[in-house]
Formats: structure tokens, C-alpha cells, sequence
């Protein structure tokens, strides 16, 4: 499928959300989550996947608000992401639906799950859910991404990149540009130095360090769908210990660990990872 094939967009009282739709309209939905970093977007996340769960689902790919494709919305990324998923899901009037998310995108389906249960028929995470238990924190890919953040070149996206993967030859000079192309987008920029510059990263520690509220994962026995957690075993941007905590407190989470593959499961352990979630959505 192409990208302009499948674009659509969608008006909000928040501005403009974009979207890909595939698949047969009388099929049952899935909502795609993409994750954060650098030059993403929900298309790139999700292009070599789409064809695949179009073939049982009618598929929607959400891009964010504030990564460079959709319009901006005020707040911290991961909250503004969250409403902008309901907001979505009720303007084109899905009451439920399973939705797979990658890396922030599995952290803002799991809040959803556990704030509101009715609209997570579904969960299937990809890296990044939950806390680092035996693993350095912020783990190496955190790092690499937190000094691009601070100032962003085109030789530091490419390390953040490397760390990404399993298998280097991934990282392609086509792969390189068109990431960096986005990367350089304002909103984009914005939004890495809100989640992941040093002086928010610093705020964000001394917050948690004196608020009450429990840390999001800490709440994770009251999601109550069917939940699979994937995760590749290299994953040098959230190692694999992080699923533990997942997999023990949600009551039904199951885990599926890929072998050979880093942070991008879908696109490195493309074939495995499709048909361990085909699987897990026909039961």
C-alpha cells in the first residue's frame, strides 16, 4: 500500500489528526501506535506491517499530535497522545478496538486500558512497557536519544539509529534521510527536548521523586484485556528485564521474546512478530 493510497485526515477541536486507513470497512477495527524518537511517524513504524493486518482488520494508523505530521496540541506528548487517541476513536465512532503499540505507543495503550477499559478490546505492546529492573536506566538508547535532544545533529541520529537495531544494515542512507528530514521539523524538535532533553529529563526525576502518585506501571493489575507484550532480546533501548514487572501484575499478559532483534520488532522480526499477533487478535 502506498502512503498517499492510504492518508486521511481528521478534524478536531484540537486541530488536525492524520491518519493511514486500510483494510475492508466492514472488517473489525485496529488501532496502530507508533512510538517516539527521531524522525518518526506512524507510517514509517508501520508501512511493512499494514498490508498484513489489513488482510482481517480494518486497519488506522494514528500519527500523534506534535511529531511533525498531525497538528500540535499543548501538553506533555504521551498525555496529549492518549487524548488524542479517544478523540479519534469517537469521531469516527469505534467504541472498542484491539491496538498494538510500539514503544510510547504501548505505554499510551496501556493507560487507556487502565483508565478506560471499554475502549481496549486488545492490548499488544512492542518494547518499552514498564520500569528497568536488573538494566541501567536511562538505558543506552535513552541516552544517545537524550543528547540528540539537546542538540540535534545528523551524526547523532545516525548512533541513536544503530542502537535501535540488531542488524546495522537496517539503518540504510535512505533510512538516514528520511528520518532526518522529519527530525528537523519544529513541532518534532519541540517534542524530543519535552520528553527527552536533559533539563526535562532532570524535571521529570525531581516530580517523581516528590509526588505521591504511583509510578504508571505500579498500576498495571487493573488492565483486564488479553494483553501481548513483544520485545526483542537485543532491545538496547528498553532491555527485556522491563517486561517482567509487566508480565507478573497484568492479570492476562502473555510474553513473546524475539531473538536476533532490538527495539523495532515489527520491522526487524517482521514475519514472526505478524504471525505471533495474527494468532494472539483470532483468538
Amino acid at each position: 500500500m502506498t502512503y498517499e493510497g492510504t492518508k486521511r485526515e481528521l478534524t478536531t477541536d484540537k486541530g488536525v489528526l492524520r491518519y493511514h486507513e486500510a483494510g475492508d470497512p466492514d472488517a473489525p477495527p485496529l488501532l496502530l501506535l507508533h512510538g517516539s524518537g527521531p524522525g518518526v511517524t506512524g507510517w514509517r513504524n508501520y508501512r511493512g506491517n499494514l498490508d498484513f493486518f489489513a488482510q482481517t482488520h480494518r486497519c488506522y494508523i494514528l500519527e500523534f499530535p506534535g511529531f511533525g505530521v498531525s497538528d500540535s496540541w499543548e501538553g506533555m506528548p504521551v498525555l496529549t497522545a492518549g487524548s488524542s487517541v479517544t478523540r479519534f476513536m469517537d469521531a469516527l465512532g469505534i467504541e472498542s478496538a484491539p491496538m498494538i503499540g510500539n514503544s510510547m505507543g504501548g505505554v499510551v495503550a496501556v493507560n487507556l486500558a487502565m483508565k478506560k477499559p471499554e475502549r481496549v478490546a486488545k492490548l499488544v505492546t512492542i518494547g518499552g512497557v514498564g520500569p528497568n529492573l536488573f538494566s541501567p536506566s536511562p538505558s543506552e538508547g535513552l541516552r544517545l536519544l537524550q543528547e540528540f535532544a539537546d542538540a540535534p545533529d545528523r551524526d547523532k541520529l545516525v548512533r541513536w539509529l544503530n542502537a535501535m537495531v540488531y542488524n546495522r544494515a537496517l539503518v540504510t542512507d535512505e533510512l538516514i534521510e528520511e528520518r532526518w528530514e522529519v527530525a528537523q521539523n519544529p513541532d518534532a524538535l519541540t517534542t524530543a527536548r519535552t520528553m527527552y532533553g536533559s533539563a526535562s529529563f532532570e524535571m521529570q526525576q525531581q516530580f517523581l521523586a516528590s509526588s505521591e502518585m504511583p509510578p504508571y506501571w505500579s498500576m498495571m493489575h487493573k488492565i483486564s484485556c488479553p494483553t501481548l507484550l513483544t520485545w526483542g532480546r537485543d532491545d538496547r533501548v528498553s532491555p527485556p528485564d522491563m517486561a517482567l514487572a509487566p508480565l507478573r501484575l497484568i492479570p492476562d499478559a502473555e510474553l513473546h521474546i524475539f531473538p536476533r532483534c532490538g527495539h523495532w520488532v515489527m520491522i526487524e522480526a517482521k514475519q514472526a512478530f505478524e504471525s505471533t499477533v495474527a494468532a494472539f487478535l483470532a483468538r
